[in-house]
């Protein structure tokens, strides 16, 4: 499976279209399959910034639903908090796309953007709050590291 890494910084054209990074078009073509939109795009529950997933992603992101039963008040806000905020888009053959103004003003977008790569997914930021993301991330997994014990190897 291919991966998104790293973190890219990009602009809006005059018509308000910004190229996803060509790793990251790579990455999405690779896993697309026929008649799946590109890539889905959804506000973070958790940060201010905008989440991107492959349709094979997006599906097992709503597989805890399942779990439900589906007149329950909790799927529906299950269902409501995933998918009506989501918006399955294709790129234009430069690897352009229009993001829509609820995401961007959720993640404070305006002339630039930061493409952070997580693994799976990706996400697009505001460069200064995703420089902040990263250090605060950073700074969590360091905690988070030191604070586990080490393995004794003791089988005993």
């Amino acid at each position: 499976m291919s991966m998104f890494l790293g973190t890219h910084q990009n602009r809006f054209d005059a018509k308000g279209r910004v190229s996803i990074p060509a790793p990251f078009r790579s990455a999405l073509r690779t896993q697309a399959q026929p008649g799946e939109a590109l890539v889905i795009l959804r506000p973070s529950h958790l940060h201010p910034c905008i989440e991107a997933w492959t349709s094979a992603a997006f599906a097992s992101l709503a597989q805890p639903l399942d779990e439900y039963d589906p007149f329950s008040e909790d799927h529906e806000d299950l269902a409501a908090s995933l998918y009506a905020d989501a918006y399955p888009l294709d790129s234009d053959k430069e690897g352009r796309i229009i993001l829509p103004d609820v995401l961007r003003a959720h993640a404070s977008l305006s002339d630039e953007v930061s493409f952070m790569g997580l693994g799976r997914v990706f996400q697009i930021w505001n460069p200064a709050a995703a420089a902040e993301r990263r250090h605060q991330a950073r700074a969590r997994a360091k905690e988070l590291t030191s604070s586990r014990k080490p393995a004794t190897g003791d089988a005993a």
